[in-house]
Order: structure tokens, then sequence, then C-alpha cells
């Protein structure tokens, strides 16, 4: 792959996008936030470059990406109550990226969430946050870019700990420390071995992971080409998606590299 150095983070100023930007910042890696409050983010993040824009927004965002080379979402829509947040964040804010990119396949690395595939889940009740999760998750796997998909547990809940272990097929549950979690997705990102890959990731009591390396071998890859993960529920049919979503997959899909 392509060397890496300006690094495009999508929630830079949250819990996780601030050990996301420590470990870019300590792999020697140029971590440029996206944010919409210039003020805040400086005080936040003083060893990032800050770029302003606004995910839902389109227009704010040709900028932002014309000089990066690989992306980092770890974004969310925890904050906003509206109904529809989800989709227009969480799935509206991965889809106005790739499309200001133009055609452009940078490394990506994308942060979900365990349940995406899990539709009766009670997340999914009201806005639908778990299919819109899901999908998000399908337009960079048919977008043609390098990708590595992270689903992780629940966020600095249970024992604590950096000892990671990662699953596949969204089965399981179980909680990850957001220390652990940033180290996990900048090692994804600079490591070649986890290209192509979606899994569940979670942390425990135990010695820190620091072999990243062989941890990502242990997970399979995605069928090129394919919507879903490797072992996840086949469970939400294209022809039933709403048409957006079908546009925007047509729209974006392009041959992985």
């Amino acid at each position: 792959m392509p060397a890496i150095d300006r690094v495009l983070v999508i929630g830079a100023t949250g819990r996780t996008g601030r050990h996301v930007v420590a470990e870019l910042t300590a792999h020697g890696l140029t971590p440029v936030a996206l944010v919409r409050d210039a003020t805040r983010a400086r005080g936040l993040l003083p060893d990032a470059e800050i770029v302003v824009g606004d995910l839902t927004a389109p227009d704010t965002l040709t900028a932002a990406v014309s000089d990066i080379d690989a992306v980092v979402f770890v974004h969310g829509s925890d904050a906003d109550s509206r109904p529809d947040s989800v989709e227009r964040v969480d799935y509206g804010g991965v889809v106005n990226i790739l499309d200001a990119l133009a055609g452009r396949r940078p490394r990506i690395v994308l942060m979900t969430a365990i349940f995406v595939t899990r539709r009766g889940h009670r997340f999914n009740e009201g806005g639908h946050a778990v299919d819109w999760k899901r999908r998000s998750e399908r337009v960079v796997r048919l977008s043609g870019a390098p990708y590595t998909i992270v689903r992780p547990g629940w966020l600095d809940k249970g024992q604590g700990g950096d000892h990671l272990r990662i699953e596949q097929g969204d089965r399981g549950e179980d909680n990850i420390s957001r220390t652990a979690l940033g180290a996990l997705l900048v090692a994804a990102l600079v490591d070649d071995g986890a290209i192509g890959k979606t899994f569940e990731v979670y942390s425990g009591p135990g010695i820190a992971t620091d072999d990243f390396t062989t941890l990502f071998d242990e997970a399979q890859p995605d069928v090129p080409g394919a919507l879903d993960g490797v072992d996840d529920a086949s469970n939400m049919p294209l022809d039933a998606e709403p048409d957006r979503v079908k546009n925007d997959l047509t729209r974006l899909q392009r041959p992985r590299r």
C-alpha cells in the first residue's frame, strides 16, 4: 500500500477520537481533525491540524479531503436525539465523505458497533440505528477503497484492560477500553493484514496487546464485492432497501484495488 501520512479523523473531538489522534501522533503520522468548532477543537487537540466542515453539509467537505492519505471514522450521532440522526450523521456522513473524495480511494478505517446485523435489537427501534450503521459499512465495502471495519463492544465498561480479542459474525457482546480501541484503530490503518476485514473487538484484563499483525491474522477477509462482512447474517436484502441507499451504492461502487 502507498505510504500514509495525513489522516483525516472524523469524530476527532469525541472521547474515542481523541485517543485516535494521540495514537496517530505517536506513530509519527499527521492527524487532520474535521470539526465544526475550530476554537473548541484546538483546545482539545493541540497536536492535530484542524479543518472546519460539517458531515451533513457536503459542500463543506471538499477542502477537508483534498490532501489526505487515509480516513478514520469514529463519529456518531449519540448527542443528537432527533429520530433521523443516525441516518444523517452515521450513514450520511460516510456517504458525503466518499462523494467528496470524487473517486479517490484512500485507506479507510470505519468504526461502527456490535449489533449492526441484529435487526431485532432494541437499538433498531425508532430511528433504525442498527440498520443505518450497517448501511455505512456497505457503502465503504463497495467503494473500492482499501478498508477495515471495526465493531467495538461497550466502550469503557466492565473490568477494563487492554488485552484485545476479535470475533466475527456479530454474535457476541462484551466491553472494550477506549485506550485499547484507539491503538487498534490506528494499527488497522497501517497494517496491511487488516485490509478487507470486518470484525468485532473486545478487551479485558491481561497483557496489553501490541502484536496487531498476529491479531489481524485471526480475522477472515470479507468476500470481495459482498455487501456484508464474512459470517454476517443474511437478513437485510438489497432489493428491500430504501431507494436512497440503492442509489448511493450504485453511485459509489468501484472495483476494489
